[in-house]
């Protein structure tokens, strides 16, 4: 979720300053002691003026956040952004999907956009374009085609692949007369990289 905050911690008999990160899947403080909580093992979140407190199984975690600060926080912890809303899938979105691309992610993309293509024709606002292998990655500037001039595409690939690498991406991306403006944890597997057609030329 990407926010974080210099502060004093406690937990326990420890205190320390440091530096708070919020991210998507836990909360880390890092001083003098240094603690990861993730948010499926909160079982309480409080906001009382500057502080935030949080209690897992190891203990409570408390952060002196500032004014206003602390709830902020604590409603990010209890209402964290789903898959759809870091990909930027609104209900009003159009979206193609191409490639072999999770079936859980089929449902639930479509549970929630516009239109859902599963072949491409009138521009939409974004495409997820599954790539396995190196040559998947020559199609970019065809799929540039078929996207709405502030529109987007996202190549979502396997973490690990070493046909499909992060740079290997980036430079086919930038080949194709695109961007790249965002990198994604799109599964436990897979993860994503989000190109746009550069303002200039739209």
């Amino acid at each position: 979720m990407g926010r974080e905050a210099t502060c004093v911690a406690r937990l326990g008999k420890q205190r320390s300053s440091g530096k708070a990160l919020l991210e998507t899947r836990e909360l880390i403080f890092r001083g003098d002691f240094r603690v990861k909580v993730p948010y499926q093992a909160i079982s309480a979140v409080a906001a009382k003026g500057k502080t935030l407190s949080v209690t897992w199984p190891e203990g409570t975690l408390a952060l002196e956040l500032g004014e206003g600060e602390a709830a902020k926080w604590a409603e990010k912890i209890r209402h964290p952004p789903s898959r759809l809303d870091k990909l930027g899938v609104k209900p009003e979105t159009t979206v193609a999907l191409v490639g072999a691309l999770d079936p859980a992610f089929v449902e639930e993309v479509s549970g929630r956009a516009a239109r859902v293509d599963r072949k491409l024709g009138a521009p939409v606002n974004v495409i997820f374009y599954a790539a396995d292998r190196a040559a998947d990655l020559e199609r970019l500037a065809a799929l540039k085609k078929h996207i709405v001039p502030n529109g987007a595409i996202w190549v979502v690939r396997r973490k690990g692949n070493t046909e499909v690498t992060e740079s290997g991406v980036m430079a086919k991306g930038k080949a194709a007369g695109l961007v790249d403006v965002k990198v994604a944890a799109f599964s436990p597997t897979h993860t994503a990289e989000k190109f746009v057609i550069p303002v200039a030329q739209r």
